[in-house]
């Protein structure tokens, strides 16, 4: 069991409750998830299985995209429809033209404030919980990367993006930063991630099939998870070398395409099968994470 499941999260259940699914068909086999999402969000959740969980970090740092709806004039202390909506007194109705300079605006590589309402750690503990006690939680600003903002439709009150952004974006954010550029305020409404990477919605798999069908037929290629990375074809003998931790020099034709600042690369075994990433190292390259076979 090496993959990485697309899973189909609902609305209502948690990223946890997906997990504990799949973990409970697959014991002993770890199981992780990348990127977790809120229960009133749905769409593409990723559960690293296997050895595939050590490529977490890579599974997280692909660029996410979400289809959000957002409802301009009220607000909440969630930033979402968890409470009820107040509506700002005197609320202006920007025009289209405002709302698409506004998005513009929050594209690039941006200071964001994480909504109080969220699950980072402030102090050791989680800000939700803080707040949910009455405590007044400073959020710090973050740096994330947003690469596209589409207005998919504009009715007022009612507003539609289509967002491609970088790890720890809030989405919520993007949408109160957008209303507070046009003089108002926003809730967002729904939201549905529709791809991580390669990992499509149009490919998830929903909760009931993970509940009752067979898992391994739905795994995806670890290698989805590094699809920037030059993928390098190496001889049984060399993978071999690889595994027990030495420095190998791969032959040129291995390292044809792969050019010559390249930090990492992911090697795969004469079946095609992940096996390591391989890091430069004294003139050659050495494994920086293995993937042994059974």
């Amino acid at each position: 069991m090496f993959g990485v499941l697309n899973c189909h999260k609902p609305i209502g259940v948690t990223s946890r409750d997906v997990v504990n699914v799949v973990q409970r068909r697959m014991r002993p086999v770890k199981v992780g998830h990348a990127g977790t999402l809120d229960p009133l969000a749905t769409g593409v959740l990723l559960v690293p299985v296997g050895p595939a969980v050590r490529l977490t970090s890579y599974l997280q740092e692909l660029p996410k995209r979400y289809d959000a709806v957002f409802q301009l004039g009220v607000e909440t202390a969630s930033g979402d429809l968890e409470d009820e909506p107040l509506p700002l007194a005197d609320a202006p109705i920007p025009n289209a033209s405002q709302v698409e300079s506004a998005a513009r605006q929050l594209i690039g590589r941006i200071e964001q404030v994480p909504p109080a309402h969220s699950a980072i750690k402030v102090g050791g503990q989680r800000a939700y919980k803080l707040v949910r006690r009455g405590e007044t939680v400073a959020m710090p600003a973050r740096t994330v990367d947003i690469h596209g903002i589409d207005v998919v439709e504009y009715q007022y009150p009612r507003l539609r993006l289509k967002i491609e952004c970088g790890s720890g974006t809030y989405v919520r954010t993007i949408g109160s930063d957008l209303a507070k550029l046009c003089d108002t305020v926003a809730v967002m409404a729904s939201l549905v991630r529709t791809a991580i990477g390669g990992f499509t919605l149009e490919a998830a798999h929903p909760l009931d099939a993970l509940r009752t069908e067979p898992l391994e037929p739905m795994l995806c290629s670890p290698l989805l998870a590094v699809p920037n990375l030059p993928h390098v074809t190496v001889s049984d003998p060399i993978m071999q070398r690889i595994q027990h931790g030495q420095v190998v020099a791969l032959p040129g034709e291995a390292l044809a395409a792969v050019a010559p600042d390249t930090s990492q690369i992911a090697a795969v075994d004469s079946e095609q099968r992940f096996r390591a990433l391989l890091v430069p190292r004294d003139g050659g390259w050495r494994a920086h994470r293995c993937f042994p076979l059974p």
